[in-house]
């Protein structure tokens, strides 16, 4: 059996796959807040795993946000405690197992790119929309890792450097205006002028329920302006990496077609050369919640392979 697991900002999410990559079992346990605790639910985890397969595992991957080696866990967003800690080994040495250790969106981006929506091609830009911009590079048919693992921190780039300053001290990052916050930072903004006339403190919630069914105008306009965002970066990323293909993940793909019809025409839209070049088509995640925890499965299964 081998086992991903995704790390997520309040749930640790397990799964074991089988010899296709489809999902056998899975098993969840609450984030913890410090590094011996991590390790403890981790192994948690795996073991619930093997209870409910009935098979022992061979290989484990993990998939973690923030920056991330293949050794170890030098800061993460969503485990304040964990700094510069050599999660990979610690869990090896817990479990008697080979571990694989990565970045949770490249994990994401593995999974579509294999058994989801990026199966087909060989260069896949993945954009995970979340509390930030999580993304995914897949060149000539591998995951792109960088020279120290920290390759897809794209949120992080400068879309408007007189923009607003952002908790990192930098101003006008991609994520402070097309992340999943800032979609319902828009709607709370829309809401206070007048524009929508969803209750306060729901309007996003609110806002991606209308747009995955009927949306009015109003709603419509809100999201071509935060496509306009996501397009953004998205076209940056294609100016540099030129992918086959964009998949939207996170939250907002709830929303559906609306969405990634709305970011395909803005990105084509201003694109450079756009006449003489083909279209980048964007594609909505088909993997669903557990897709970080699957890709990190895959990941460890090629390890296993070696």
């Amino acid at each position: 059996m081998i086992c991903g697991i995704d790390v997520g900002g309040t749930k640790t999410l397990g799964v074991a796959i089988d010899a296709s990559g489809a999902i056998t079992a899975e098993s969840r346990r609450p984030t913890p807040t410090t590094a011996s605790d991590l390790v403890d639910t981790l192994t948690a985890v795996v073991a619930g795993l093997e209870r409910s397969t009935g098979t022992a595992p061979t290989a484990v991957g993990v998939g973690i946000a923030g920056i991330v080696t293949a050794d170890a866990v030098r800061y993460s967003p969503n485990i304040p405690g964990v700094i510069e800690y050599p999660l990979r080994a610690e869990l090896a040495d817990r479990l008697g197992l080979p571990v694989v250790l990565g970045n949770d969106a490249n994990a994401m981006a593995v999974a579509e790119h294999r058994v989801g929506a990026g199966r087909g091609v060989d260069d896949l830009l993945l954009v995970a929309l979340g509390t930030g911009i999580g993304t995914g590079f897949i060149l000539d048919g591998r995951l792109y890792r960088g020279a120290h693992g920290f390759a897809g921190e794209a949120g992080h780039m400068v879309v408007d450097r007189d923009g607003p300053l952002y908790h990192t001290d930098e101003r006008g990052p991609w994520e402070l205006f097309a992340s999943g916050t800032a979609f319902g930072a828009l709607a709370e903004r829309l809401v206070a002028d007048g524009s929508l006339p969803y209750e306060p403190g729901t309007a996003g919630r609110s806002l991606s329920s209308e747009l995955a069914s009927s949306p009015s105008a109003a709603a419509q306009a809100a999201l071509d302006e935060f496509a306009a965002d996501v397009a953004l970066g998205v076209r940056n990323l294609i100016y540099v990496l030129d992918p086959a293909r964009i998949v939207l993940s996170g939250g907002l793909v709830e929303i559906g077609e609306p969405l990634r019809a709305a970011v395909e025409a803005a990105v084509g839209r201003n694109l450079l050369g756009r006449e003489h070049r083909p279209a980048v088509p964007v594609a909505l995640a088909s993997l669903g919640v557990a897709s970080g925890a699957q890709g990190a499965a895959l990941l460890a299964a090629d390890l296993s392979e070696t």
